[in-house]
């Protein structure tokens, strides 16, 4: 017995200490304890990532490699559209009547942000303050100064103009450490309240927790507010995409805000996803061991053989795998692991694509209902069924790891979007043919019409391929997007 019970607590330490290994900074630090009272001479407002260059040479040269215009099999950071016939051909469908659907990208290195979101043809006249709020580092001095009036400030003429004057620089230094000590800090309150929505208490996190807030304030699912644009991260009902889609059907209309969008296909009203990394890898393997963004995404490395630093090259692990996954999977080969990665990858982008393909149809479907004249109930059902299914197609397509950060949440939601979407079909099936609709002419529009879409080599005229005489619109004017 007394055996039995030693192996038994072998066994468990050995489970922590595999749990525990991939955080590289003990649970017990706290992220505000220093440990040298040492400080780096910059101001606490300091904001230029160029003032941190010769105080930290090895790092900021680190950071500036997020220039390199690279590429990976499932997204990576070459400017491009994501219209890409081989990627998500039908997004300027899925997406028509929104900002969306008139420019999406490939994302690039954040050292690119300003430059981006700048020139990007989804800000109008119309942008507010909240689109820059995850894009320059002059964002935490604006909202103290400004308060709540910097989130429907306008974009180009109050907001980017304040920043240049300010000397902005791009998503970098002072975002994620104080720049006078150094400490990893949240500079954004819209995650502190959102982890505080949950009733998860932020005012002492862990060193190793701060090594995902910092990433978590930007890269998550977000709204804006309907009384005055402050951006709101849904997670009051938890991480999930069921918990954030009853967030938004729930407290967010009772708070005002119902909707992004109205889609011009089926007249529904549509949520956008934004790239919920944070959620996503939080109810994944490694978030539910503890494992850190930065263990995978920013690992330690040598500088000329000598200097060990934390990488600030924020690039997919793939590509540093000795430092990002060898330091917990020593004993793993690690091209095979590589492979393993691939086949999640592939798996997933099958089952968007396939979930894409019948989200669209769903769209078309709920349109012919519309023109056919079905019963305004019937309709309604049909749409929040498409609703709900791009919602749970689109908080996987959103996402950058391609379906690696959380495989089998990542398909469950692809498996529940194409459940939905097919709900919308087959009701929509039994109301046309009530009305002695040719369902086979409607499949073989829907066929024309895709192709239509994909066929358009100019990716800002897409989006016009996916109405027709066949199809009209469904509303005339394009409303304000959010970034």
């Amino acid at each position: 017995m007394k055996r039995f019970r030693y192996g038994a607590y072998l066994l468990l330490l050995t489970f922590v200490l595999i749990i525990t290994g991939c955080s590289n900074d003990g649970e017990s630090k706290t992220a505000n304890a220093s440990d040298s009272k040492e400080t780096t001479g910059l101001s606490a407002d300091e904001i230029s990532n160029e003032a941190f260059k010769d105080l930290f040479p090895l790092q900021y040269n680190s950071y500036m490699k997020n220039e390199k215009m690279e590429d990976t099999t499932y997204g990576g950071s070459v400017k491009r559209s994501k219209y890409d016939p081989d990627k998500e051909p039908l997004l300027p469908v899925l997406f028509n009547g929104y900002g969306f659907a008139v420019e999406y990208n490939e994302d690039r290195g954040h050292t690119y942000a300003l430059e981006d979101i700048k020139n990007v043809k989804r800000i109008t006249d119309k942008s507010v303050g909240s689109c820059y709020t995850c894009k320059s580092t002059a964002v935490p001095q604006m909202l103290e100064e400004m308060g709540d009036d910097y989130w429907g400030a306008n974009f180009n003429s109050e907001i980017w103009t304040k920043g240049e004057a300010m000397g902005h620089s791009p998503i970098g230094c002072s975002d994620c450490h104080d720049p006078e000590t150094m400490d990893l800090r949240i500079t954004r309150p819209s995650f502190t309240k959102g982890l505080e929505s949950q009733g998860i208490d932020v005012s002492n996190p862990t060193k190793n927790d701060m090594r995902s807030y910092v990433c978590g304030q930007c890269h998550v699912e977000y709204h804006f507010a309907a009384s005055n644009s402050e951006v709101i991260f849904p997670w009051a009902e938890g991480f999930k995409p069921e918990d954030i889609y009853e967030y938004y059907n729930t407290i967010a209309k009772e708070n005002g805000f119902e909707k992004d969008w109205i889609s011009n296909i089926s007249g529904a009203p549509m949520l956008k996803a934004q790239h919920s990394e944070f959620e996503t890898h939080a109810q994944g393997t490694h978030g539910k061991a503890n494992v850190s963004c930065a263990d995978c995404h920013m690992p330690f490395e040598r500088v000329d053989g000598k200097r060990k630093i934390t990488s600030h090259w924020w690039t997919s692990p793939l590509k540093t795998m000795d430092t990002s996954c060898g330091q917990c999977h020593g004993d793993r080969d690690l091209d095979k692991l590589k492979d393993r990665v691939a086949d999640i990858q592939e798996t997933n982008f099958s089952a968007l694509h396939e979930a894409q393909n019948i989200s669209t149809t769903a769209h078309y479907y709920v349109n012919k209902m519309i023109t056919s004249g079905v019963s305004e109930d019937k309709i309604k059902q049909a749409q929040e069924f498409v609703r709900k299914g791009q919602w749970f197609w689109d908080f996987v397509a959103a996402e950058n790891s391609s379906g690696f950060h959380n495989p089998q949440g990542s398909m469950d939601s692809l498996r529940e979007s194409t459940v939905q979407s097919n709900n919308a079909i087959r009701l929509a099936t039994e109301e046309l043919v009530k009305k002695g609709v040719d369902m086979k002419e409607l499949d073989q529009e829907i066929e024309k019409v895709k192709k239509a879409v994909q066929a358009e080599t100019d990716n800002f005229k897409k989006k016009d391929h996916a109405v027709n005489s066949y199809f009209p619109a469904q509303q005339p004017v394009a409303p304000a997007v959010k970034k």
